[in-house]
């Protein structure tokens, strides 16, 4: 089943807070929780390997320790997204 823009503008919009694994048409994998979603992108705040907020970049949100900033990913690069039941 694809999904086209639209599908994953309003999947991401009612998951707006959880975590999720996305999967670009590269290969790459970015697992975060969903911090907001415009009509082009979802941005994500990453989990580092143990669910924790984290990961990458700096200066996001509450000075950028030990939380990432928030990465934006466009809809038409989503190869899959997949809303995560658990943190491991």
């Amino acid at each position: 089943m694809g999904y086209d823009n639209q599908n994953y503008f309003n999947r991401c919009n009612q998951g707006i807070g959880r975590p999720v694994e996305i999967r670009t048409n590269r290969g790459t994998i970015h697992r975060g929780i969903i911090h907001r979603v415009t009509p082009n992108r979802v941005y994500i705040r990453p989990l580092d390997n143990r669910g924790n907020l984290g990961g990458f970049g700096y200066g996001g949100y509450y000075g950028g320790f030990g939380w990432g900033a928030a990465s934006g990913f466009a809809f038409g690069a989503i190869a899959s997204l997949v809303f995560l039941a658990f943190l491991w």
